[in-house]
Order: structure tokens, then C-alpha cells, then sequence
């Protein structure tokens, strides 16, 4: 007897016995009566489905398989609806650090945290991207989501632009693996040619909280909650990327165009 079997056989006899209810006990006494054939049919329902479900347990799978499904595809137009509506913000917020072409006609925006190891590990290829393809230009989101040392790197990058020195920072900071505590942040700073003090200063701007939290809502609305998050055009790409995976995303973005 299959799921739908079941519950048929248990509404049939829930209907019949509430309905001999009615006739034999008169109106007076029919509620009550009524409420004791639903307890009953329910306990007759409960234990029909419970022996299905124990000689069918690929049942309970296909459900979770069902839902899962389900889940992503609801996900996956969610992402499609954001990814539309959202295009100015990705490509033009004025906040956003972007190295590569400035002008480019291909645009790859990039959700990272300085602390993430998969961040550091597709930092290279995104680099070589830029020197590989001059049509790309790349739009950098910080995404800090490992705690008060990744904020921490994140507001110094944001603040190392007033310098003109962002891309070189930013690639160093994904380079470290080192702690991301001030005194190590500032140590790769004067590494790459920045002024420390004056960045250390320009870090307590609260504007960079500001595009932190704007970034975070955004990812959010785009159902990102990890890091890297890759996009181009309408295609988003969670986790690392290598080069040759960057350009076939660049690729199928001109295909597109």
C-alpha cells in the first residue's frame, strides 16, 4: 500500500465512522462522539503509516531528497531575482575597491575575507586573470566573516585607497598568514609602501563599518553566507576558483553579451 493509499483507507473510515456517529447517537450527543472517532482514526492513521514507513525507509530519503531539491531551486531563483535587481550595487557602489581595467566590459565581483584560506588560495588566480584578460575588471567586496581580526584587515584595506595602494595591499593581506592583529596589519602595510601612521588614523573612519555592513546585507540578499563568492553578470560561483575556472566563467559571461 503506498503513502497516498494510506491516507485514503484512513479519511474514508474517519468520514464513515464520524457519520454513523451522527445517525446513532442524535444530535445531542454527536460532537462528543465525533471527537472520540477522530482520536480513534488517528491512531489507526499513525499506525498505518508508521508500518509503511518501516517497510518502506527509502520512502523517508526520497522526502529529504524532495525537500533538498526544493530547497536549492528556491534558492536558485532567489539568487536570479537578487542578481538583477542588484547590479548597480555589485558593479557601481562607489566604496567598492576595483583594480584590473577600470573600463573593462567584463566585470568579476568578488565577496572575500583576508583571513579565509580559500580566499588566499584564489587570490593568485584572480591576479593572473587581470594580467591575462584586458577585458576584465574586477570589483572587490570585503565580506569579513571570521571574526574582529578579519574586520580589522578589511578596514585598513578599505582605508589604504586614500594612498592609491589598495591592489597592492589587498594581494599582500591575502599573502600573509600571518595573525591579523593592528601591529601585523600596519607591518604589511609599510611592506607594500603605505604609510602606517596615517592608515592606522584613516582605519577609525567609521565610513568603513558602513561598507562592511552594506556588504554583509547585500551577500545576504544574494544568498551568500560564505567565502569567495565569484560573480559575473548573473552567474554567481560560491568557493575557490582557479584560473582556468575564472576564465570559463569570464567566457560564458561574453557568450552571453
Amino acid at each position: 500500500m503506498n503513502s497516498h493509499k494510506v491516507w485514503s483507507h484512513s479519511l474514508f473510515l474517519l468520514n464513515v465512522c464520524a457519520a454513523l456517529a451522527l445517525v446513532v447517537s442524535g444530535c445531542s450527543t454527536a460532537a462528543n462522539e465525533t471527537k472520540n472517532v477522530l482520536a480513534f482514526s488517528q491512531d489507526l492513521t499513525d499506525a498505518a503509516i508508521e508500518r509503511y514507513i518501516r517497510t518502506h525507509p527509502e520512502v523517508i530519503m526520497q522526502s529529504l531528497q524532495a525537500m533538498e531539491a526544493k530547497r536549492e531551486a528556491e534558492l536558485r531563483e532567489r539568487q536570479k531575482v537578487a542578481l538583477a535587481t542588484k547590479q548597480h550595487d555589485l558593479l557601481h557602489d562607489p566604496t567598492s575597491p576595483v583594480s584590473g581595467n577600470l573600463k573593462g566590459e567584463i566585470t568579476l565581483v568578488e565577496f572575500y575575507d583576508y583571513r579565509c584560506g580559500y580566499c588566499k588560495k584564489a587570490a593568485q588566480a584572480v591576479t593572473e586573470l587581470q594580467k591575462d584578460d584586458p577585458r576584465v575588471r574586477v570589483v572587490y567586496k570585503d565580506f569579513p566573516i571570521l571574526g574582529e581580526p578579519s574586520e580589522l584587515a578589511a578596514k585598513a584595506a578599505l582605508a589604504s585607497q586614500a594612498q592609491g595602494k589598495h591592489q597592492v595591499f589587498h594581494e599582500a593581506l591575502l599573502a600573509s598568514h600571518t595573525d591579523m592583529t593592528k601591529e601585523e596589519i600596519l607591518k604589511i602595510a609599510v611592506g607594500v609602501g603605505l604609510d602606517g601612521t596615517r592608515l592606522e588614523a584613516d582605519m577609525a573612519n567609521p565610513e568603513w563599518q558602513a561598507v562592511i555592513e552594506k556588504n554583509r546585507a547585500l551577500a545576504q540578499e544574494l544568498g551568500i553566507s560564505g567565502t569567495p563568492g565569484f560573480i559575473v553578470g548573473n552567474e554567481l560561483v560560491p568557493g575557490a576558483l582557479d584560473l582556468n575556472g575564472l576564465k570559463e566563467l569570464i567566457a560564458r559571461a561574453g557568450q552571453g553579451r
